[in-house]
């Protein structure tokens, strides 16, 4: 029996009388009835008896024999169930006394305070917050062992009872179990491993529920955690993180940065930079930041790699935007945010000046609800439904039912107001028609493009959408044109056309005019072919400089086939155009004609991918940014928008890039020592388009070295894709030479890049270059129009060929033979003279009697093709030694040019955006390691930064660079040589070439200094050191001639060195 003290609460009688009756049980039987009966006594009296009996209760808990204190167990057992929520701030009083009677000598007792407690845990899962604080000084090692099982366990029922409740907990519940999971008492241990298992199981994020057990895991073995963040870093985060997912992540993120493995502190930056841009409320990451900005700012400066110390560094910027956020909001100076929780005194202060402050029964009913709303407030419930069934059973038993709704609205209103929370900036209501208005989420296979993010369109207005490349500009688009963005209105309520300059395949061969009457919205608006003429006529089609409404629409340049995909658009009289690099391949007066055009539509809505900065400053009303998976609006045009967003203005400066690529260097050709040597050349080049009646240009006469830096410029249609073509071999000229260095290794990037990989759109990039390249020689190059044999070359071939060649008695032997192929193998002739010989093998006889013939020969008996086809594989192979075709080295090369791994060996090319495929595009044309590379408008699709990475990789590029393009800031920034392409009164294109005479001058007294290799890579990744061979005097050689001389004639055998000589020197 507990002696109560005389500094309890007075009781009247009747109660006096119970609670003795409870004291006094002598037996288990007793002690329940007792129980029971002192529950339905005070249940009966309400409230202010409860108030007034509890510290009895309590008191009897904690002194009493056994059998008392199951009396005073049951009592709170039973007044659970017959108060309610009403009784739960009284009741919880007795939890750690309850919790303490876990370890009681009776296992009656022991079992009976399991069961109290659940009944409180119960009971109390509104306030679950209330009674953690108990629960965790109830961990304290002090405390016994039994006692700390049972309040583990009261996690576990809050998990069941309240997970919403718990979940708001967890930032205190994680730390707070994971000493005890590495107690000395297996209980405790295998406890708290359940009790954080179902703990994390509340934190609401998918994403992460696949390493919940790894989570726990590491908590008892930290040595698993480099595995775990390996893991982690493979997850694909979609959902919104939040307070509590950052709760379960956060100190195990903090431990990968801290680990000695760079590899392991670069995943966790890496998860930490995917996390924090799925934060939606930067205010849920506050109480986490304090621990992770240190640790990845530490990362940042100790990491050696620099690689890795740039991912650190991308996520630090990640982290120090949620901090910056959370510091306009909550203040804070240093690293550190003011407390983001609510003040329960404040609360407190709320409840009381809307219900009175009371007598001390009623204080405790409003400490608790002071509990309560804090938690609604951190968890920025507004709803005032939710608000009245939270607080109105704690007022109804002191107030009557019109004060308790008073009492209950002035609190909402009052605490709704310290709901901490960052307001979104509303645009202001210009009364302007709105087209849309959605909330959605983006995304391409696995990766999230936009989160939650919010879209609102206006009639008229001119969107400039920006964001770098992979960012999902062309994606969302094309997303709105298909109508697959959730809640943005279907075509038959606000028609949305997208206009883009590629032709497709299937519909190369028409005419313009029958080119815009297949679109089946055309068709289906029953718009003549007249109509589409007329309107074709009248933005330029058969004028002087223009093409005629019935040219195929393959011999279109850049510029025309966008302005003809305009001309669809205007056509279907959209409410919406949406433009994917409307200026592309455009010269400066049609950019100004398509700018004029969009800013006259004032009643049509206008969103806009653009790398040109001028053309976005002179037609946006509005910008739109993707960043950090959220679309942000700025009203402005781009410089207004730079002004608000410095950071964006590498959309104006090439010089900004902080993005590098790497071109592979050039190998030395023979014979060439002078960088100003012509390696390809054109002389009075014709060409007409076998469709077309009349030249497109004429008398083209230019030459390229590995010093050349050549921009091509000229108005749309001027024929400068044309002369190219004619230079590279993609086409055959109409009249006159090209001429190219047998061993040269060419990259062209056609005007439109796409079509090098249109076939290919099923193989990742690794794939593309790997198929490209498996033969040994460039597959795509195989495919020119100059490397397909015509006809008449056929028949040439097929004929007889008359050798001639002298005997043993010096006799000349004559016979015709028929040439069946060229081997492959080919030699200097002999002497050392510039020319080639081949290797033939003839029809009928073994490859052991093939001969050797030179390339004028050949090229008289119709093989030319085939030979440039030999010089091309010899050319390819002599790039392919240094670096096998391996996925790796594959992967390094894509890398090199900007195209990651992830997009360039994981992601099929078809779902790579428009700047991610011209880097396939050009990492595939400069595997072979070029000499010269020519580029067709290679800007198109690249956004500033990548440009900028591309002027720099071409000024240190020790090769040849042809350039066509209309960003003149880009071609004055690396080409001192031009060629000019204009059209005369005859609608011919002629050429001017111009240049800087001094720099010119130089550049042709360059010598070719390139370093020959020292070391290449096999497919296992070895590296092999390259013995250099020894160049041979003059004197050297010829003896070495002589000796070989003798041992052929002699019969003597020769070694591998010594027969290659002799093949090299025509001495077999």
């Amino acid at each position: 029996m507990a002696a109560l003290s005389a500094n309890l609460p007075e009781l009247n009688a009747g109660v006096t009388a119970a609670v003795a009756a409870v004291n006094g049980a002598g037996d288990a039987g007793s002690a329940s009835a007792t129980g029971t009966a002192l529950a339905n006594l005070v249940a009966g009296e309400g409230i202010p008896t409860l108030y007034a009996v509890m510290p009895h209760i309590i008191a009897i808990a904690k002194d009493g024999n056994s059998n008392s204190q199951a009396g005073a167990l049951e009592a709170i057992t039973a007044l659970t169930t017959a108060m309610g929520t009403a009784a739960e701030p009284y009741l919880l009083q007795a939890l750690e006394a309850v919790i303490l009677l876990g370890s009681n000598r009776d296992e009656g007792v022991r079992n009976k305070a399991a069961d109290t407690g659940r009944a409180l845990m119960t009971a109390a899962c509104p306030a679950v917050s209330f009674v953690m604080p108990v629960i965790f000084r109830m961990l304290d090692n002090s405390v016994h062992w039994q006692s700390r099982v049972n309040a583990l366990n009261l996690i576990s029922i809050a998990v069941e009872e309240a997970p919403a409740e718990t979940a708001a907990c967890l930032p205190d519940i994680v730390p707070g179990l994971t000493p005890c999971m590495t107690d000395t008492k297996k209980e405790v241990k295998s406890a708290s491993k359940d009790a954080m298992k179902k703990a994390l199981s509340v934190a609401g994020n998918s994403d992460i529920s696949g390493v919940l057990k790894d989570l726990v895991t590491c908590i008892l073995k930290p040595k698993q955690v480099p595995e775990l963040m390996h893991k982690l870093a493979g997850v694909v985060f979609v959902q919104t993180m939040e307070a509590p997912a950052m709760a379960v992540l956060v100190p195990l993120l903090v431990r990968g940065l801290r680990e000695k493995s760079t590899t392991t502190r670069r995943q966790t930056a890496v998860i930490i930079d995917n996390m924090s841009k799925l934060v939606e409320n930067p205010l849920d990451s506050a109480p986490f930041l304090p621990l992770l900005l240190p640790a990845l700012e530490k990362a940042t400066e100790t990491v050696s790699d620099p690689e890795a110390r740039a991912i650190c560094e991308r996520g630090l910027k990640q982290l120090q935007r949620l901090d910056k956020a959370c510091k306009d909001v909550l203040g804070g100076e240093d690293g550190e945010v003011e407390a983001i929780a609510a003040d329960q005194g404040q609360v407190l202060g709320i409840i009381q000046t809307a219900v009175g402050q009371g007598d001390a029964v009623f204080a405790v009913s409003q400490e608790y609800l002071a509990t309560i709303c804090c938690a609604l407030i951190d968890g920025r419930v507004k709803e005032p439904e939710r608000w009245a069934a939270a607080s109105a059973p704690y007022l109804a038993s002191f107030l009557d039912s019109a004060a308790v709704a008073t009492g209950v609205a002035q609190i909402t209103t009052e605490c709704v107001k310290q709901i901490k929370e960052i307001v979104e900036e509303e645009e202001e209501d210009d009364g302007k028609e709105i087209l849309a208005d959605c909330e959605f989420t983006l995304a391409y296979g696995t990766k999230i493009l936009l989160h939650n993010t919010k879209l609102k369109v206006k009639r008229g207005a001119r969107y400039g959408l920006l964001g770098g490349n992979d960012s999902g500009k062309t994606t969302l688009m094309r997303s709105i044109s298909q109508e697959q963005i959730e809640g943005f209105p279907p075509a038959t309520e606000v028609r949305t056309v997208f206009v883009e300059a590629d032709i497709l395949g299937e519909l190369s061969h028409l005419s313009c005019v029958d080119y815009v009457l297949a679109d089946p919205r055309i068709q289906a608006d029953n718009i003549t072919g007249e109509q589409v003429a007329a309107k074709l006529r009248s933005v330029g089609w058969s004028s002087a400089q223009g093409p005629k409404e019935n040219d195929g629409v393959d011999t279109l340049s850049g510029g025309w086939r966008m302005k003809l995909a305009l001309t669809r658009a205007m056509l279907l009289n959209a409410d919406i155009l949406l433009f994917d690099e409307p200026t592309n391949h455009m010269d400066v007066m049609n950019v100004k004609w398509v700018k004029d055009w969009i800013i006259a539509q004032e009643n049509v809505t206008s969103i806009m991918v653009s790398h040109d900065s001028g053309f976005l400053d002179d037609c946006c009303t509005h910008i739109l940014q993707i960043a950090n998976l959220k679309l942000h609006t700025y009203k402005g045009n781009l410089s207004q928008f730079v002004e608000k967003v410095p950071e964006a203005r590498s959309y104006f400066e090439l010089g900004e890039s902080k993005l590098k690529f790497t071109f592979p260097q050039p190998g030395p050709l023979e014979g060439v020592k002078s960088k100003g040597k012509a390696l390809m050349k054109m002389e009075g080049v014709n060409y007409r388009y076998p469709i077309n009646d009349h030249f497109t240009i004429i008398g083209c006469t230019v030459q390229v070295s590995l010093s050349s830096r050549v921009g091509c410029v000229g108005p749309n249609g001027a024929g400068k894709s044309t002369m190219i073509k004619c230079l590279t071999g993609e086409v055959e000229p109409t009249t006159g030479t090209r001429w190219a260095h047998p061993n040269l290794r060419m990259a062209y990037v056609a005007q439109h890049a796409f079509h090098h990989i249109e076939a290919h759109l099923d193989k990742t990039p690794n794939e593309y270059i790997r198929w490209r390249y498996a033969s040994g020689d460039d597959k795509e190059a195989m495919n020119k129009v100059t490397m397909t044999v015509s006809d008449e070359e056929q028949a040439a071939m097929d004929a007889p060929y008359v050798l001639q060649w002298k005997d043993d008695n010096d006799k000349i032997q004559t016979a015709k033979r028929f040439i069946e192929k060229l081997t492959g193998i080919r030699r200097q002739t002999k002497g050392g003279g510039k020319e080639y010989e081949y290797e033939t093998k003839w029809k009928g006889i073994e490859v052991s009697g093939a001969t050797f013939l030179t390339a004028t020969k050949l090229i008289k008996a119709g093989w030319e093709k085939h030979v440039r086809a030999v010089d091309q594989k010899i050319a390819m192979m002599a790039g392919m030694y240094i670096r096998p075709l391996t996925t790796g080295n594959v992967e390094k090369h894509l890398e090199d040019v900007g195209l990651g791994r992830e997009f360039g060996t994981h992601y099929r090319m078809g779902a790579l955006s428009g700047g991610q495929k011209v880097k396939v595009v050009i990492g595939a044309a400069m595997w072979n390691q070029p000499h010269i590379v020519i580029l067709d408008e290679p800007t198109n699709y690249l956004d500033r930064e990548s440009l900028g990475a591309l002027a720099n990789a071409i000024i240190e590029y020790e090769g040849g660079v042809v350039i066509i393009t209309h960003n003149d800031e880009f071609c004055r920034k690396i080409c001192p040589e031009r060629w000019v392409l204009q059209k005369m009164g005859d609608g011919i294109g002629r050429l001017d070439c111009q240049g800087d005479p001094e720099w010119m001058k130089h550049a042709l007294e360059q010598k070719v200094e390139f370093k020959a290799a020292e070391e290449m890579v096999d497919a296992s990744g070895n590296v092999t050191e390259v013995v250099q061979k020894k160049e041979m005097s003059k004197k050297e050689k010829k003896a070495k001639i002589k000796t070989l001389k003798a041992k052929i004639k002699g019969g003597d055998p020769l070694d591998t060195d010594e027969e290659a000589f002799a093949i090299e020197n025509s001495l077999m």
